[in-house]
């Protein structure tokens, strides 16, 4: 289906707002934070530098619209059912590491316990009640949800090798982060104006509204007859750029490091984010994106370490690629003791089974080319050797 060109104040701020507000009949108090400023910002650099297809721009547009709407209907039940802020979520169990680094295994691997709370796809998409449905009945979200998922394994299938795309597992809480529009837009498209901009702002809010966020996603999921979890398990590669931002907001969180070289993580990396940028631009250049980022991560990296320098100790666990995919249960082990949990034995023949249904072996392999996204290992060697020597070495 052929998708019209949009006007070029497709993301005008007033009307991006007007439309969110008449999808939810008429709400109007979309919530605090700087977002408004955030979406001019944004949008600006939509129209200037994404190089948009047609198709793109309408996905996009679509895409914020639908987190305002979202925006309006959290607001409104915080307001009706104002037990849904006395949810307690102040000390999540997070993995945080390049992408790449096996965090998607570890996540789903834990999330076997029903001891954690969790998100899975759907609801990081669509954490808002539709209002053709039920809160104990989800049923549209979780199919356009499901649809949205093939829609996108038809359009690059290429996707299942560098992410095991599943609108019912465990995920990311990236997309809930986007609600705040003070996050990585960068990840779809080529905003570097939007992104320098970003850089300089401060994120606080961000981790304020994912944590309204995961109450809302809890309070919703009692509903549906699920027990909270004793913590939430969280996952992103995102708070590498902000860690102490995590713990501000999340005082008594603790954080697992995932480790493998960026020898092996940035370049497919790089791959992942040109295969997002293709799905909204016709011009997505490999180049810029292996440049931007690169150069985002290994700054993220050194950030990183910066702040772990002035945190606790019991703060962080390390965990390496290799140990996640050789020997995944014994990492389980390690986290729980970690995390001052019981790895029952029951518990551990149910991760056994999920490892056996669901292991590496079962993924396609992920082809992609480091020179194409201009990653060579000299370049690489630079901008990560205080890393590779502090985690790596040895």
């Amino acid at each position: 289906m052929s998708i019209p060109m949009m006007a070029a104040d497709a993301f005008a701020l007033d009307s991006l707002l007007a439309e969110a507000r008449s999808r939810t009949g008429g709400l109007d108090d979309f919530g605090p934070g700087d977002f408004r400023e955030a979406l001019r910002v944004l949008g600006r650099a939509l129209h200037e530098e994404a190089r948009l297809s047609d198709q793109g721009r309408a996905l996009l547009r679509e895409k914020l619209v639908a987190q305002l709407a979202n925006r309006l209907v959290i607001e409104d039940h915080c307001k009706r059912y104002p037990e849904i802020l006395r949810q307690r979520v102040d000390d999540p169990l997070v993995i945080v590491g390049l992408p790449r680094t096996g965090t998607t295994l570890l996540q789903r691997l834990l999330a076997v316990d029903p001891q954690f709370s969790k998100a899975q796809w759907w609801e990081t998409r669509y954490p808002a009640p539709l209002p053709e449905e039920s809160l104990a009945h989800p049923v549209e979200r979780i199919g356009r949800a499901r649809a949205e998922v093939a829609a996108m394994i038809e359009f690059v299938p290429q996707i299942l090798g560098i992410h095991p795309l599943d609108a019912e597992q465990p995920d990311e809480e990236f997309m809930l982060m986007e609600h705040a529009f003070l996050c990585a837009m960068d990840s779809y498209v080529n905003v570097p104006g939007y992104t320098a901009w970003l850089d300089r702002q401060d994120q606080t809010q961000v981790y304020a509204y994912l944590k309204k966020m995961l109450q809302f996603l809890q309070w919703q999921q009692a509903r549906r007859g699920i027990a909270p979890g004793r913590r939430w398990l969280l996952k992103s590669p995102q708070h590498l750029h902000t860690l102490e931002l995590l713990f501000r907001v999340f005082p008594r969180a603790q954080v697992i490091l995932t480790h493998r070289d960026p020898g092996k993580t940035i370049p497919s990396l790089a791959s992942f984010i040109h295969t997002l940028w293709q799905i909204y631009s016709d011009r997505a250049d490999p180049a810029e994106v292996g440049e931007q980022w690169n150069s985002r991560m290994a700054r993220a990296l050194r950030h990183g370490m910066r702040v772990r320098e002035q945190m606790p100790a019991g703060a962080f666990l390390d965990v390496h690629f290799e140990d996640t995919v050789s020997d995944p249960l014994g990492v389980v082990e390690r986290v729980y003791r970690f995390a001052g949990l019981e790895l029952a034995p029951e518990l551990r023949a149910a991760m056994a089974a999920w490892l056996a249904a669901n292991g590496r072996d079962k993924r396609a392999e992920h082809q992609y080319d480091a020179a194409v996204f201009g990653l060579d290992e000299a370049r690489l060697a630079r901008d990560y050797g205080q890393y590779r020597a502090r985690y790596l070495a040895g």
